[in-house]
């Protein structure tokens, strides 16, 4: 602790210089949401509040711990225990990955599908978070929503959040892919591990504090989801959707893929960066 008490714009512009000089793109949104976090302030009242407002020695050292793990590469969601997506106040943890925006692609996607009083079975595939179950849930309520993940310890995360946001709403199910699905479903979708195994030591720091096992896609980031796409026919109803998250760059590939194993109706759907983020197919009858 300083030999005086730092004020709330002290101790902003402080944090806002070293996250800098650790090459923190994102230091000024990171030192405010984490004094936030610190004084149990949203954002918003943060900036509203008094600019000299002094800090305790406890409120300091804490935000002087949070900087100090934000230099080491730990993302702000973990910091703080949450992300924000699709509306929705997600837990996150280091068992699981952080929501991104684009992974919203994937909700609207399948929100075209499936109309506002939709009654179907839908499935959604390493759920990790359950981010994208519950906001499917939250918009289409009447549809009977399950989420699978490999990971105990990521479904774990996934049901505290269904008791908190949904009231348990959502069926979880322990598994690798199908295993231990059973039926058919109207729909299908998958976030998936996608990122090449070759790639994954050159991650940036803050992408290596999140499960390997939610990351690694295999040799060229395509084995899981090339499984993934023969193994679903099976659980597909007629007329279903088939819909996945994947790198613009492998889009190419999976269609082709896709054609390879009987898929009609390709399509995509873009990002906010207007790139190719969902691939989109029904199997043929």
């Amino acid at each position: 602790m300083p030999t005086e008490a730092l004020s709330i714009r002290q101790a902003l512009y402080e944090a806002v210089q070293t996250l800098k000089g650790g090459g923190i793109e994102t230091s000024v949104l990171d030192a405010q949401v984490l004094l936030g976090e610190v004084l149990h302030k949203s954002r918003t009242a943060l900036i509203a509040a008094d600019p000299f407002e002094l800090l305790s020695a406890e409120h300091y050292n804490r935000y002087r711990s949070l900087l100090e793990r934000r230099l080491n590469g730990e993302s702000v969601a973990y910091l703080i225990g949450r992300r924000e997506f699709w509306g929705l106040d997600i837990t996150v943890g280091p068992a699981v990955l952080v929501p991104r925006p684009e992974t919203e692609t994937l909700v609207e996607a399948a929100l075209s599908f499936l109309a506002p009083d939709a009654k179907g079975n839908v499935l959604d595939l390493c759920t990790g978070s359950g981010a994208v179950a519950l906001a499917l849930k939250h918009e289409r309520s009447g549809c009977a929503i399950y989420a699978s993940d490999i990971s105990h310890d990521a479904l774990a995360v996934a049901q505290e959040n269904a008791r908190r946001l949904c009231a348990n709403a959502v069926a979880f199910i322990h598994g690798d892919l199908f295993e231990n699905i059973v039926g058919r479903f109207d729909l299908i979708t998958a976030n998936p591990p996608y990122i090449p195994s070759e790639l994954i030591p050159s991650l940036p720091a803050e992408v290596r504090h999140e499960p390997v096992l939610a990351l690694d896609g295999g040799i060229g980031g395509l084995s899981l989801i090339q499984r993934l796409i023969v193994q679903a026919v099976d659980y597909l109803a007629p007329n279903a959707l088939l819909l996945i998250e994947a790198d613009p760059s492998q889009m190419p590939a999976l269609e082709r893929f896709f054609r390879e194993n009987a898929y009609q109706d390709i399509r995509f759907w873009n990002d906010l960066s207007a790139r190719q983020r969902v691939i989109g197919a029904r199997a043929r009858d």
